[in-house]
C-alpha cells in the first residue's frame, strides 16, 4: 500500500483551501476530504459495475423508418 501524498495534500490544504498550517494539520482525514470536496463512501467504478449497470441499462438506437 502506497503512503499518503502528504505534499499534494497540504497544496490542497494551505494553497487550494488556504487554510493556515495549525489549521491543516488539526484536521482529521475526513474533515480534509469533506472540504476537498471528495467523498469516501463513493467507490470507484469497476468494469464488474459497469457491465452490472449496461445489462440492466442497454443503450437503444432509434430504428429509422422507412
Amino acid at each position: 500500500m502506497a503512503g499518503l501524498d502528504w505534499p499534494g495534500l497540504m497544496r490542497a490544504g494551505m494553497q487550494g483551501l488556504g487554510l493556515r498550517p495549525d489549521e491543516f494539520w488539526s484536521l482529521t482525514p475526513t474533515e480534509l476530504a469533506l472540504m476537498l470536496g471528495v467523498n469516501p463512501a463513493a467507490a470507484p467504478m469497476t468494469r464488474s459495475r459497469l457491465e452490472t449497470l449496461a445489462r440492466a441499462f442497454p443503450d437503444h438506437t432509434a430504428e429509422k423508418e422507412v
